[in-house]
């Protein structure tokens, strides 16, 4: 083997990063949601809102409010964000670099899709996805095809779409599903064109595992499992803290971001704004908008702010754009919160076009 060559990537550490993917997801994603379809379609309905526990109002900001609001999502999406972070620390030793570099280091359009098609069986909350973003970024994937891949897991969520479809009506899906693939499509290639205009930008890439790699000695099983542990640790304790602070914090101002849900919420263009802005910020648990609407469209509320916070609610929150601040750039992080909340915007508008209050 010549010095500059690359010693051979274990194959058993390839089939662990997929066995993990496989039976992650089935637990966490694709058998529960299986079940909740026919919920769903038998009754219409996913569950309470979890934005007001079922009453007609959030509760006054305190620390009850943003304890019970941390319970009631941790509990939602605690087996989510622990296979996200396996996943996310998985990548980055368990992977040879190159395949991720191969398939979506290169900024342009393909490499968009491919993050875009990468994300429909994944299903993650925002949240949850950061771990596996990040992960990402630090193997040399293009800023585009990444966002591609974050944004994808929710608003190309195909679990998502059926329970709207059968709890809201199918309408909405395809209002959601249009704005979805614009917000996929669209931003990842803004942030591609982003990227080639200022020149190479991943922080988070691994500078001297290319250098290591020659060495057969760093192959070595007991070596790669240290090296995983290392980054699963390392991603949790940096990842989680500020996770819950920033949950603790939005859970306790529920009331403060939606001061009322009924009939006076109409169609107004200030409403629908407020409500783009708050839902880009606001974190939620995966198909939480589902119930959410539900809620305030019995409660009277006008369909422009309910679709605004259908297309807004899911892609993005305040503490997802934070867990990825080592992988985006501020600039590209303010990109994709602006074409966002854009986007959450145009929905408001075109649900009125369209006569969905009708």
């Amino acid at each position: 083997m010549s010095p500059s060559a690359p010693a051979r990537h274990p194959a058993w550490g390839i089939a662990l990063v997929v066995l993990i993917a496989l039976i992650g997801l089935f637990y966490v994603k694709w058998s529960p949601y299986y079940d909740r379809a026919f919920t769903a379609a038998e009754t219409h309905s996913i569950g309470a809102s979890i934005l007001t526990g079922g009453q007609d109002a959030p509760p006054a900001p305190s620390l009850n409010a943003a304890l019970g609001y941390a319970k009631a999502y941790g509990l939602a999406i605690w087996k989510a964000m622990l296979l996200g972070l396996l996943l996310g620390s998985a990548l980055q030793t368990l992977l040879p670099p190159r395949w991720i570099e191969r398939w979506l280091g290169r900024p342009d359009a393909g490499g968009v899709v491919t993050g875009g098609l990468l994300s429909i069986p994944s299903m993650m909350c925002t949240c949850c996805a950061t771990p596996v973003i990040n992960g990402l970024r630090h193997c040399r994937a293009a800023p585009g095809n990444a966002a591609a891949y974050w944004l994808g897991n929710t608003m190309l969520n195909p679990a998502t779409l059926i329970f709207m479809g059968f709890v809201l009506g199918w309408h909405w899906v395809g209002l959601r599903l249009a704005l979805g693939l614009v917000m996929v499509l669209g931003l990842g290639w803004a942030l591609n064109r982003m990227s080639r205009a200022g020149g190479p930008s991943n922080a988070s890439a691994d500078s001297t595992a290319t250098a290591v790699e020659t060495d057969p000695a760093y192959f070595q099983p007991g070596r790669i499992l240290r090296r995983w542990a290392r980054a699963f640790t390392g991603m949790a304790l940096r990842l989680l803290p500020e996770y819950l602070v920033l949950v603790l914090l939005l859970g306790a101002a529920r009331a403060w971001l939606f001061p009322v849900l009924d009939f006076s919420i109409d169609n107004g263009l200030l409403w629908i704004l407020g409500a783009a802005l708050v839902g880009t910020l606001f974190v939620i648990p995966t198909a939480g908008e589902v119930p959410i609407v539900q809620a305030l469209l019995a409660l009277g509320v006008g369909v422009g702010p309910a679709a605004a916070l259908l297309v807004t609610l899911p892609p993005v929150s305040l503490p997802s754009l934070v867990m990825v601040s080592r992988s985006f750039s501020r600039s590209e992080r303010v990109v994709l919160a602006l074409g966002v909340a854009g986007l959450g915007v145009m929905g408001g508008g075109l649900a009125i076009g369209l006569g969905f209050g009708a």
